[in-house]
C-alpha cells in the first residue's frame, strides 16, 4: 500500500474502525437479498472460438497425463531405408508413410503402408518429395507440402491405399520442413521453409475448406516436432534462422489462436519426431544443431502443467524419423542414425505399471505444488530478493545460509520484485524512478534498466500477451508488451490507490484493490476496460490490499487493513459473501504449496494467520517473537518456509510453515517491501511477488 503524502513511502497506518462486525453483517445480509433477485453473468465477453476448432475435451480438463516411459516392443522393416518421411495413421494398427529421402539422399515418391511387422509400397506420389507434413482426418490420410531438393510445393494430397493420390487443396505458400497435428477435425501445419524464407506460421486446413494462417510462433521454425495433446498443438524444438536448434516447447490453443510456452527441452533439439498417447506428448529422438549428432532420448510433455521430463530412450540414436500413435503404442518409422538412413520400424509401448495420475478436479494452483519447477525456473539460483524502498537498493539472500550475499543499487522507491510471465527474468519496480531494473535469476545480477511510467506493481495476463503495469499515482492500468514494455493500451480506473490484483480462473478478468477509496474494480483483460466497481462494506475508509483467488476459482479473498480481516468476494457475481477476521493491518496473502491453506500477514500486530481455504476459518496464528511488521513475500519452492519483509524493522523473516516458528530474522536495507522468493513452482507468472499458475 502507498500513502497519499508527498513522501509516497507508503508507511501510513490508520486506526481500527468501530462496529465493523455489525456493518459487515448488515452488508452481507443486504447482498444476500440482492443476489436472490439478480443474476449476474459474464456471457458475451470472451472471444469466440474459430469455427474450425473444438474446445479441449473434458478429460483433458479433469486429468493431467502421468509422466510415463516408452520402452521398445518389437521391430519391423521398411521396403527400403528412408528418412524425412511423412507418416499418418490409417487405423489402430496401420499407418501410411509417404515420400522421404533414400539412403542416397534422393527424394522418393513411394507411398507405403506400414505396421509394427513391416511395410510395403502401395502407390506413388505425383512427384518425389521429402520433409512434407502428414495427417489423418475423417478416415483419410493427407500429405501437405514438401520439397524435392530444389523446389517447395504447396499441394495437399489425399492418400488412400490402393488408389492414386489426389490433390484436394493447397497451402497458403509452397513449403517444406514442416509438421502437422490434428485437433478437432482440423489439420494444423506448423512452421516450414519456402525456399527463401523461414516460416513462423500455424496454418489451419480441413477437407473442403481453404488453408489459411491462424497463428504465429514466437520465432520461425523448421523441423519442429509437432503433435496434438489435450486440445492443443504441441510444438517442440526445431531449427532457428540463426542456425541453432531450439529448446522451447510451445502449445498452440486453437480456441484462442494463441501460442504459450509449455516448457523447455533438456537440450537443444531439432529433426525430432513426436506422437501422443492419452494426453502425454512424446518428443522422440532428434539431433542437436550439428548434423549427424542423433540422440536416443525421449521426453514427455505434460501440456496441462507445462512440464517436460525424461520418458525413456530409443534402442539407438535416431533423428529425422516419423512417429505415429497406433493403438496403445507409438510406431517410429525410418530415420537417420549414425550410419545414415535406416529401414527400421520400431514399436514403442508404455512401460508396465505406468498410468495417468488424476489432477485435483478444480485447482488453479495445481501446477504450483512443492518442487514443481518449470522452464527457466529450473535453472535459477535459489535466492530471496528484497527491494528496500527507503534505501533504493536490493538485497539478495541465500535461503540456505540466511545471509545477504549480494547488494546493489536500483532506481528510486523500489516497491516489488516481480517474475516475468515466461519465468526468465525478474523485475525490480522502481516506482518514483519510473524504471524497471531487470535481474537475471541465473546469476542474481541486474543487467538492464527499462523506462516505464509509475510502476508501483506489475502483473501479466494469463495468456502472456500483455504486462499490466499498475500505475497507482496515475490512476490507471497500463497494458504493455511483456518483453519490450512498449505501451499497448491504458485503462483509467475510477478509484484511488489501485495496487494489487489477481485473475479469474479462466484468465479473462482481473480484480484489483483500490486502498484509498475502499473499492475493488473488475477489469476485462481480453478487451481491456473496467467492467464494474464494488465498494466494500466499510465504505471509503476500508483499505483493501492483497487479492488472492481460491483454489476452486469461486472466491477472491481480499485483505482489508482497516477491517483487520479478509473479505470473501464471489468471483462470478462480484459481491461480498463473507468476512474472516485475521488481525490488525492484514496485508499479504500467500497460498500453501498444497493449496489447502492461506497465509495472511498481519502487519500492524506482528503475526501471521493460517486460514483453511475449505472452511474459511482461521486455524492458527503465528506470532513473531518480540513483535514485527510482516508485510509481503512468498513461500519457498519446497513449501517449508514463508518469507516476509519486516516493513518497519529493516529485516526479512523466515518462518517455518510446519511449526510457525521464526527460523531467521535477517537484517536488510531500510523499508523492505515486496520480497520475491525465487525460483517458485508454476508454469507461468501472473506477476506481483510471484503469483504462479
Amino acid at each position: 500500500m502507498r500513502t497519499s503524502s508527498d513522501s509516497r513511502l507508503r508507511f501510513r497506518r490508520r486506526p481500527r474502525r468501530v462496529l465493523r462486525a455489525v456493518v459487515a453483517a448488515i452488508a452481507v445480509a443486504a447482498v444476500a437479498a440482492a443476489v436472490a433477485t439478480v443474476l449476474v453473468t459474464q456471457d458475451g465477453r470472451r472471444a469466440t472460438s474459430p469455427p474450425e476448432t473444438t474446445s479441449a475435451p473434458e478429460s483433458a480438463k479433469r486429468h493431467r497425463p502421468g509422466v510415463t516411459r516408452l520402452v521398445p516392443a518389437g521391430t519391423g522393416a521398411l521396403p527400403a531405408a528412408v528418412q524425412d518421411v511423412a507418416a499418418a495413421p490409417l487405423s489402430a494398427t496401420r499407418a501410411v508413410a509417404a515420400g522421404g529421402l533414400s539412403v542416397a539422399d534422393v527424394s522418393t515418391a513411394d507411398v507405403r503402408v506400414v505396421s509394427q511387422h513391416g511395410g510395403r509400397t502401395v502407390a506413388r506420389l505425383p512427384l518425389a518429395l521429402h520433409d512434407a507434413a502428414a495427417a489423418s482426418v475423417g478416415g483419410h490420410a493427407y500429405l501437405l507440402g514438401g520439397g524435392d531438393g530444389t523446389t517447395q510445393h504447396d499441394a495437399i494430397l489425399r492418400i488412400d491405399p490402393g488408389a492414386a493420390p489426389q490433390a484436394v487443396g493447397r497451402l497458403p505458400a509452397p513449403s517444406s520442413d514442416q509438421a502437422a497435428a490434428v485437433v478437432g477435425g482440423t489439420v494444423y501445419v506448423v512452421g516450414g521453409y519456402t525456399g527463401s524464407a523461414w516460416l513462423d506460421t500455424v496454418v489451419a486446413w480441413r477437407p473442403g475448406a481453404t488453408a489459411r494462417v491462424v497463428g504465429h510462433l514466437p520465432a520461425p521454425l523448421r523441423y519442429a516436432a509437432v503433435t496434438p495433446a489435450a486440445g492443443r498443438v504441441v510444438i517442440a524444438g526445431g531449427s532457428l534462422p540463426n542456425g541453432t536448434a531450439s529448446r522451447a516447447v510451445y502449445a498452440f490453443d486453437p480456441r484462442t489462436r494463441r501460442v504459450a510456452v509449455a516448457g523447455r527441452l533438456p537440450r537443444a533439439t531439432t529433426h525430432a519426431a513426436a506422437a501422443t498417447l492419452g494426453a502425454t506428448a512424446y518428443v522422440i529422438g532428434g539431433r542437436g544443431t550439428a548434423a549427424d549428432t542423433p540422440t536416443a532420448a525421449i521426453e514427455a510433455v505434460d501440456v496441462l502443467r507445462r512440464r517436460v521430463r525424461p520418458a525413456g530412450t530409443l534402442p539407438t540414436a535416431l533423428s529425422d524419423a516419423a512417429a505415429v500413435a497406433l493403438g496403445h503404442g507409438v510406431l517410429v518409422v525410418g530415420g537417420r542414425g549414425i550410419g545414415g538412413a535406416t529401414d527400421t520400424l520400431l514399436r514403442m509401448r508404455v512401460a508396465r505399471g505406468a498410468a495417468p495420475v488424476r489432477l485435483r478436479k478444480t485447482d488453479v494452483y495445481a501446477a504450483d505444488g512443492a518442487g514443481m519447477l518449470d522452464g527457466p525456473a529450473q535453472h535459477a539460483l535459489q535466492r530471496v530478493y528484497v527491494p528496500n524502498s527507503r534505501s533504493n537498493t536490493v538485497d539478495v539472500i541465500d535461503p540456505h545460509t540466511f545471509r545477504v550475499v549480494r547488494h546493489f543499487a536500483v532506481g528510486e522507491l523500489p516497491q516489488h520484485v516481480t517474475p516475468s510471465w515466461d519465468l526468465r527474468w525478474l523485475y525490480v519496480l522502481n516506482d518514483l524512478g519510473n524504471t524497471l531494473t531487470r535481474i537475471d535469476p541465473d546469476t542474481a545480477r541486474p543487467d538492464r534498466t527499462i523506462r516505464v511510467a509509475d510502476p508501483y506493481n506489475l502483473y501479466f495476463t494469463p495468456d502472456g500477451r500483455s504486462a499490466i503495469v499498475v500505475a497507482e499515482r496515475l490512476h490507471r492500468l497500463d497494458f504493455r508488451n511483456p518483453r519490450t514494455f512498449a505501451l499497448q493500451r491504458s485503462v483509467d480506473v475510477p478509484c484511488a490507490g489501485v495496487d494489487h490484483m489477481d485473475f479469474s480462473a479462466d484468465g479473462t478478468r482481473a480484480v484489483a484493490s483500490c486502498e484509498f477509496s475502499g473499492q475493488l474494480v473488475e477489469v476485462d483483460v481480453e478487451h481491456p476496460h473496467v467492467l464494474r466497481t464494488l465498494l466494500l462494506p466499510d465504505g471509503p475508509s476500508a483499505m483493501p490490499q492483497d487479492v488472492k483467488l481460491s483454489p476452486d476459482g469461486r472466491t477472491f479473498w481480499v485483505a482489508d487493513m482497516t477491517a483487520g480481516g479478509l473479505w470473501r468476494i464471489d468471483a462470478r457475481s462480484f459481491r461480498v459473501r463473507g468476512f474472516v477476521r485475521t488481525g490488525r493491518g492484514v496485508h499479504g496473502l500467500y497460498p500453501s504449496r498444497d493449496a489447502r491453506l492461506l497465509y495472511a500477514s498481519n502487519r500492524s500486530e506482528g503475526s501471521i494467520s493460517v486460514i483453511s481455504f475449505r472452511t474459511g476459518k482461521v486455524l492458527r496464528k503465528w506470532w513473531i517473537p518480540g513483535g514485527g511488521s510482516p508485510d509481503m513475500g512468498g513461500v519457498s519452492a519446497d513449501g517449508k518456509v514463508l518469507w516476509l519483509s519486516g516493513r518497519y524493522n529493516a529485516v526479512v523473516y523466515a518462518i517455518s510453515t510446519r511449526t510457525g516458528k521464526l527460523l531467521a530474522r535477517i537484517p536488510v536495507g531500510n523499508g523492505p517491501h515486496g520480497v520475491c522468493v525465487w525460483p517458485q513452482p508454476g508454469r507461468h507468472s501472473l506477476g506481483h511477488t510471484g503469483i504462479l499458475r
